[in-house]
């Protein structure tokens, strides 16, 4: 670990001997050079090759609180610096390569090298320069192909690293060995090694400048935190970069704002929006004492709150970080190339090692010369240049395809790996159901005229800023009544709104309002009950001390969502409900939409728990969701599915954006990725078919027979064919057609 500045915000200190004591634990860790600690800022400033963990450990072993002041939006700045940083090295490996190989196929190809015997020293510059590639653009699929054999593995490092390196040294033999190889055989590789390194580096610099533009996520989630905040110190509100704030503080949050910090409330009473959290558009009621989340954002009312968690340890960096590591955790689009040659390096070391014995034991002399010759052949044509074509064209149609049918794909892992899902877990505001809140049942109080009570609501609600009074004022506009008259409008913190009409008190809200006014509710009270155990949110009306009407808002369920379940249930893939609402709410969704299971009143790490217990269980799993609370359960999945109408939160924290706010384009996106990933493997075969063809002919199957060893231009042939062939498939898949 490098030397570095670590900033603590330590709680608890009263005195000068506070200070003394904190300096005197923080410099008893081990790696520290300096502690610097600040008794009016609360805070210490510590230099050294430490961790800020096992400082945080010791401030708290001596007695007090102590949480790392982190800038969140400078460490993800250097983060997107070494990842920009690695992507160009891969483009300069790749170009470095592309640079050597692209002429020299083009030369050999068109006769204008001289032959290995008119000009050799032509040939061994070409060799060195092969050699320096191979060392800058490759040295990476060497190093990983020892890595792999120490563990007595193999995978595409293994093939890469195998292949090359075989052309070269055979090439290299060929030119220091001449006279002491068959003249069919004096053929130069070089070209073959650069065009692969070249290729294989360019597909990895794509990979890593998708997932470069999935940090556009993470910058979005730090932007949820404000950049200053209000502090009360010493009687005195001060505006004060976040990254100042220490523990313990008092805060002050007026209405409108973002909260900067974890904290609880010290006084006032006001609405939270916290659907940053639980994903539900209904804001929270706080009053002193309850839990405070920054990042989410304050009502109408002004709130004064000590600051509890910071930095690295607040709710919003822990969401940061769950997204960051889940995001790294994608496997590369290689991993089917990985298994194939897991099976394929062995069986094919192992016919070189055969085909080497057998030539020593039975073949005609130069024995050596002959076996050193077939071995290596072998090992030379089992590398197929279509590999690098093999996935990428077929990932690059089906991408294509699925933006056809509305589902726009972030990168080709996704798409290969959605062919594999056995579940599929969907959050329900907003991606099952339409995420606004909308009335949708009315309760007069014995016939009263319906019409005319939910015009008196919305003249009262018109007020709020309420989505549940948004819900009946939109339902109101919707019919076309009238806005009524009213004064001396009152809001009931936590409990609904009040005002005049007609000399007389209109009261809207929950029933502890009618309640705690007297209001008599009668049958009205029974049908809130009902409603409730529908899902619903019973909001009562009472004029004076009578209940006029009970309204019932719901969100709900899209139109087509039942029928787009019922699409992926059909292929066998298991559906789950997540869900931050209530429980009957979730149950009474989940029921009509015939899910498999269903988890309710859950935090947004909850959810990417939820996802990693089900992977965990060996299942494949894709994420579908629109919040920002589902970012982290987005990112951890196999594949995350995000809706068009969503935030850009969820929008970049996921793998697939669906362009239409339809469930029917999960379906859709997931038929698509089964056409792609059977293309993928029926060109894998082609790429490895006419190599696998010319094991036998490379081996000398041919020469007891024939005389023959195998010609080089039956290798390149071989080569250019299982090209063709894989080109010629993946076009099939532009004819693709979803049948719903």
């Amino acid at each position: 670990m490098a030397e570095q500045t670590i900033n603590l915000s330590v709680g608890g200190m009263s005195c000068a001997g506070c200070v003394a004591s904190v300096e005197k634990a923080l410099k008893a860790v081990p790696g520290v050079e300096s502690a610097e600690v600040n008794f009016a800022g609360h805070s210490a400033r510590v230099k050294g090759d430490v961790s800020a963990e096992t400082l945080i450990q010791a401030v708290i072993d001596a007695g007090y609180e102590a949480a790392e002041m982190k800038d969140l939006e400078r460490e993800q700045a250097e983060r997107e610096l070494r990842e920009a940083a690695a992507y160009r090295r891969k483009l300069r490996q790749a170009a470095v390569a592309a640079v050597v190989g692209f002429p020299l196929m083009g030369s050999s190809m068109a006769g204008w090298l001289p032959t290995l015997e008119a000009s050799p020293l032509t040939w061994f510059v070409i060799g060195f320069i092969t050699l320096l590639v191979m060392i800058y653009s490759g040295g990476h699929f060497f190093s990983g192909a020892w890595k792999q054999l120490r563990h007595r593995a193999a995978n595409m490092d293994t093939l890469i690293a195998m292949g090359t390196g075989a052309a070269w040294l055979y090439s290299m033999a060929v030119l220091l060995f001449p006279e002491q190889l068959p003249s069919l055989a004096r053929h130069a590789y070089f070209e073959a090694a650069s065009m692969i390194i070249a290729l294989v580096n360019f597909g990895s610099a794509m990979e890593l400048r998708a997932r470069g533009k999935s940090s556009e996520a993470i910058k979005r989630l730090i932007g949820l935190q404000p950049k200053t905040a209000r502090v009360v110190r010493e009687g005195q509100e001060l505006d004060v970069p976040v990254i100042e704030v220490g523990l313990g503080e008092t805060l002050r949050v007026r209405p409108g704002e973002r909260i900067p910090v974890d904290g609880a409330v010290l006084e006032g009473d006001s609405f939270v929006d916290e659907s940053m959290l639980s994903g539900e558009p209904l804001p929270v009621a706080k009053k002193a004492g309850d839990a405070l989340t920054g990042g989410t954002i304050n009502g109408q009312g002004t709130l004064l709150y000590r600051a509890e968690r910071i930095g690295s340890e607040t709710v919003l960096a822990r969401i940061i970080e769950l997204v960051r590591e889940a995001q790294g955790g994608k496997p590369p689009i290689s991993r089917l190339v990985d298994r194939v040659a897991g099976v394929f390096v062995p069986a094919v070391v192992a016919i070189a090692v055969l085909t080497f014995i057998i030539w020593m034991l039975v073949g005609p002399e130069p024995r050596l010369g002959y076996a050193v010759v077939a071995a290596m052949t072998v090992l030379v044509i089992a590398c197929p240049c279509a590999l690098g074509l093999a996935t990428p064209i077929s990932i690059m149609l089906g991408v294509g395809k699925a933006a056809e049918v509305g589902a726009l794909i972030r990168n080709g892992e996704a798409l290969q790996g959605l062919a594999g899902v056995t579940t599929v877990v969907l959050d329900k505001t907003g991606t099952v159901t339409e995420g606004k809140p909308r009335l949708v049942d009315i309760v007069p109080f014995h016939g009263a005229d319906a019409e005319q009570l939910l015009a008196i609501a919305a003249t009262v609600e018109a007020g709020s800023e309420h989505p549940l009074g948004a819900a009946i004022v939109a339902e109101a506009e919707a019919r076309g009544l009238e806005r009524l008259e009213s004064h001396d409008f009152e809001a009931i913190g936590g409990h609904g709104v009040s005002a005049m009409m007609n000399q007389q008190r209109v009261r809207i809200g929950n029933r502890e309002l009618m309640e705690a006014n007297g209001v008599f509710l009668g049958h009205l009270a029974e049908e809130g009950e009902r409603l409730a155990a529908e899902g619903k949110t019973p909001v009562f009306m009472g004029m004076n001390t009578t209940g006029a009407a009970l309204f019932g808002i719901a969100d709900p369920i899209r139109e087509d969502s039942v029928a787009a379940v019922a699409r992926l249930r059909a292929q066998g893939i298991k559906v789950a409900l997540l869900t931050g609402d209530h429980p009957l709410a979730a149950e009474v969704v989940a029921r009509a939409i015939a899910a498999d299971g269903v988890v309710a009143q859950v935090r947004p790490e909850e959810k990417e728990q939820f996802v990693s217990v089900l992977q965990e269980k060996g299942e494949r799993v894709v994420m579908v969701g629109d919040g920002i609370n589902d970012a982290p359960a987005l990112a951890r999945a196999d594949i995350g599915i995000a809706m068009g109408g969503g935030t850009d939160i969820a929008i970049e924290s996921a793998d697939i954006t669906l362009m239409r706010n339809s469930l029917h384009g999960v379906a859709d996106v997931i038929a698509v990725s089964h056409a792609t990933l059977k293309n993928i493997k029926q060109n894998l075969f082609g790429a490895f078919i006419y190599n696998s063809l010319g094991i036998p002919i490379a081996a000398g199957l041919l020469f007891p027979f024939t005389g023959l060893l195998l010609n080089p231009m039956i290798a390149g042939a071989a080569m250019a064919m299982s090209s063709v062939t894989v080109v010629s498939n993946a076009n099939r898949l532009r004819g693709f057609k979803v049948e719903r």
